[in-house]
């Protein structure tokens, strides 16, 4: 797309590029085509681009993605690319602000990758809001101001290490490739741009970690950059003590700790008494029959090592929108590691009833406590299979208007999703999810 074919389409929309929006267009075309071809687009490949413009990055993009979806905040560009692409069935153009678009939206559609010519004013709270953990993207290409590219990729001790720094690196490889001239966009900026690539973080690269919980510590260690982290961070556990396990210096600052550092000062500060324990191969459980009638105990590791019929529970939690909270399991988990899962899930020990399995695991994964009887509503019972890993399973379901903690070694993530969403997800992507969460979901499905 030429310059003055953007010129024309901007023409056409009656858009005079805005300052405020950070709207300078590409428009050196070789440049496009070489951006899109970092992407590695693959047939089976949906590609999400914020902030399409003109369509100088999708014109290289729509003919080899299996789906195309363009989030567009200006709505006289949005409108023109609806226009353009009316009769494409393949590509979605989406009337809203980057970071405020909801990427649960995207999970159905995966493998995704993510393309970005990022305005400047706002790189940053779209890339939070859609880059952060969880998010389904396999790869990304962004386009931002040089200044920010750097700040990315800054390593500690250096001016550019920051907040930015550490919540993009913490999950995503970032590899700066190329600087982009002014004379590249219309109108041209008075800066350098940079073009980076993304690789995700495979999760055994990393100790287990509270994520949440380390998006905190760095905002309080970074909220005044040059003082002593110990005087910005939690009372407890004392700093003199965190500084040791560290085996840093008490007077240590936030910018002088790498990434691991953090995690592992996040790990520190965890209070979970499961941050640990992704299961414990001596707990006992009832080994019962197919009538789910106890024959004798055994642990843990010989149950699923020898597919020995057992009980658990699952359960569904939904929020005050009706989402079901799906958690993605800890990679170091013994049996569908990695994986989407009902919200709640876990065995019964020796001796315990389904109902006080279900109240301790909402405890344990969820942290909501102290549930009464009448709040957790068994809805369906499943006999033991292949699929269930030969458990006897009860689902149950409940309601929590608050907020979710869960052990860190267990889970990978936890977030809401409409139930539609899933039932799309699971229908394209069925290996996402666990085989007993996809038997429970489609029953509850049916029973609803």
């Amino acid at each position: 797309m030429t310059g003055n074919k953007i010129r024309e389409i901007l023409d056409e929309a009656r858009v005079l590029p805005s300052k405020q929006l950070g709207q300078n267009f590409l428009t050196d075309q070789n440049i496009a085509k070489w951006i899109v071809s970092q992407l590695e687009i693959t047939a089976e490949d949906t590609v999400v681009e914020v902030g399409p413009g003109t369509g100088a990055l999708t014109e290289h993009v729509i003919d080899h993605a299996k789906r195309t979806i363009l989030i567009e905040f200006d709505p006289r560009l949005a409108a023109s690319l609806e226009r353009r692409y009316a009769d494409r069935g393949d590509v979605e153009v989406h009337l809203c602000d980057g970071a405020k678009f909801d990427r649960r939206l995207l999970f159905k559609h995966r493998p995704v990758k993510f393309l970005g010519n990022l305005p400047y004013s706002s790189g940053g709270a779209i890339m939070k809001n859609l880059l952060s953990r969880p998010h389904p993207f396999t790869r990304g290409v962004i386009m931002l101001q040089k200044e920010v590219i750097d700040r990315l990729g800054a390593g500690p001790g250096t001016k550019d290490y920051g907040i930015l720094s550490l919540r993009m690196q913490v999950n995503w490889h970032i590899q700066s490739l190329k600087v982009v001239p002014p004379e590249a966009f219309y109108p041209r900026p008075n800066i350098d741009s940079s073009v980076a690539v993304l690789i995700p973080r495979k999760p055994e690269e990393q100790s287990v970690f509270d994520a949440k919980l380390f998006d905190e510590l760095v905002r309080r260690g970074f909220s005044q950059r040059r003082k002593q982290l110990g005087k910005q961070l939690p009372a407890q556990p004392k700093w003199q003590d965190v500084a040791e396990a560290l085996g840093v210096p008490s007077t240590t600052r936030g910018e002088q700790l790498n990434l691991e550092k953090w995690i592992e000062l996040t790990r520190l500060y965890d209070s979970n008494p499961l941050k640990d324990s992704a299961q414990k191969g001596e707990e006992i459980f009832d080994v019962v029959d197919e009538s789910d009638i106890p024959l004798r105990t055994e642990t843990r590791a010989v149950v699923h090592s020898e597919n020995l019929i057992h009980r658990a529970v699952h359960i569904f939690v939904f929020n005050k929108n009706g989402d079901l909270y799906l958690q993605k399991r800890s990679h170091l988990k013994d049996k569908n590691a990695g994986v989407w899962d009902s919200s709640v899930s876990g065995h019964l020990d020796a001796g315990e009833s389904y109902l006080e399995a279900a109240i301790r695991e909402l405890d344990e994964e969820t942290g909501i406590k102290e549930v009464q009887e009448e709040h957790l509503e068994e809805i369906l019972a499943v006999k033991p299979s292949a699929e269930t890993g030969w458990e006897h399973i009860k689902l149950f379901i409940t309601s929590h208007k608050g907020a979710v903690s869960f052990p860190a070694a267990e889970i990978e993530a936890m977030m809401p999703f409409p139930i539609e969403e899933i039932r799309a997800w699971i229908n394209n992507n069925p290996s996402d999810f666990s085989p007993a969460f996809q038997m429970m979901f489609e029953s509850y499905l049916e029973k609803r």
